[in-house]
């Protein structure tokens, strides 16, 4: 096991009814940003028990952050936290929304252009504003981290940011609201979570048993929940354990002194900026292929996966493996998700793009930098 530091400053407030402490968790002195996406809070009944819980606070509100939130929607919102002296945001949504949300609170005070940092993770960012969550789709576990993915629609550019100081202050996760959302949304928050725990568990094995335990349980209680969550009328509890989840998927909990992996999500980002597919659905797309070409680096764990989280038992240790991988992407496709480049009309010539800006920008990914702009083109070309 490696070592390791940790330190999560995110209050959770978890269950039925807990939008309406949000008064109790703010200070009347601020001027408050609420941030949203679409409007889907306004039909759900979110927005409205938000509202009402802002009753005495002074608010400004910026709508309209996108999935896959674009860095010229972000600068608009900027602008007004600059104008109106604002001290304070409070994302209401999901990954996308709390993503952006965060990248806002460090561009209001940034000197000099902001998409700078997010190209160049080693520039300091400064001051920023503090920022907590209401969740509306468990998926990125943005609740309680520190991270953030941003886009840039101008240039197709989809990029990671991460800094301590952009931890929400604190985050409240109602199940109910996944009893709205619609079944795409629920089917591509199962996946990222999925994708989340594998990209810490599925490298190579340093005896991290505590982890390793924790990351299977989580995997198994995705796989559990995910047919009721899909239904259309899901179970309180079958959706509170996939919004906890989600969130422990992507906390820190299971990183801890373990080799980290995210090579698929690097290729996933760039299918989602250049041809614009859901985060999910990239995931699901790319990751059976990083299991099958790493499947020597990763054997270990996939040999743990097979036997402890899908139970199987018969067969050589290969067979074990060729199985595994074959049920992970059996559970992509259980949740109504396509796996393929084909699907989509992709071919050759993104392929190429993707390992040419990869190979352009230096990229060595993957749990010691085994994920090489060679070995991505083969993932990817195995994805076709």
């Amino acid at each position: 096991m490696n070592n390791f530091e940790y330190q999560n400053p995110v209050k959770l407030i978890f269950g039925k009814g807990s939008i309406a402490k949000l008064s109790e968790n703010l200070h009347k002195g601020e001027k408050i940003m609420m941030t949203y996406g679409g409007g889907s809070i306004k039909k759900n009944g979110v927005y409205d028990q938000v509202k009402k819980a802002l009753e005495g606070f002074s608010v400004v509100e910026f709508g309209g952050i996108e999935p896959n939130p674009d860095y010229a929607t972000l600068m608009k919102a900027v602008e007004i936290c600059r104008a109106e002296g604002v001290g304070f945001l409070l994302a209401v949504g999901g990954g996308s929304v709390i993503d952006g949300t965060k990248f806002i609170a460090a561009a209001v005070d940034y000197k000099g252009e902001p998409w700078d940092f997010v190209k160049n993770p080693t520039l300091p960012i400064g001051e920023t504003l503090p920022i907590a969550t209401v969740l509306t789709l468990p998926a990125t576990g943005s609740e309680m981290n520190p991270s953030a993915v941003i886009s840039r629609r101008e240039t197709r550019e989809k990029m990671a940011i991460g800094n301590p100081k952009l931890y929400p202050v604190f985050s409240i996760l109602d199940p109910q609201v996944i009893l709205s959302l619609p079944k795409r949304q629920k089917a591509n928050g199962l996946a990222d979570a999925f994708v989340h725990v594998m990209e810490q568990y599925m490298t190579d094995n340093i005896s991290t048993l505590v982890q390793d335990r924790w990351a299977e349980g989580l995997l198994s209680t995705l796989m559990t929940v995910a047919p009721n969550v899909l239904e259309e009328n899901p179970d309180y509890d079958a959706c509170a354990n996939f919004m906890y989840a989600a969130t422990c998927a992507l906390n820190g909990y299971i990183a801890m002194g373990v080799n980290e992996d995210w090579a698929t999500h690097m290729m996933g980002h760039e299918l989602t900026a250049i041809h614009g597919l859901d985060h999910g659905v990239t995931l699901s797309i790319v990751f059976p292929g990083t299991l099958e070409v790493f499947r020597k680096e990763k054997r270990d764990k996939l040999l743990s996966y097979a036997i402890n989280v899908l139970k199987i038992q018969s067969g050589t240790k290969d067979e074990k493996i060729d199985a595994a991988i074959e049920k992970t992407e059996e559970f992509f496709n259980s949740l109504g998700i396509k796996t393929r480049l084909s699907d989509y009309g992709i071919g050759q010539d993104t392929i190429d793009e993707i390992v040419s800006r990869f190979t352009q920008r230096g990229w060595n990914l993957g749990e010691h930098g085994i994920a090489t702009p060679e070995k991505v083109k083969e993932i990817l070309e195995s994805r076709l």
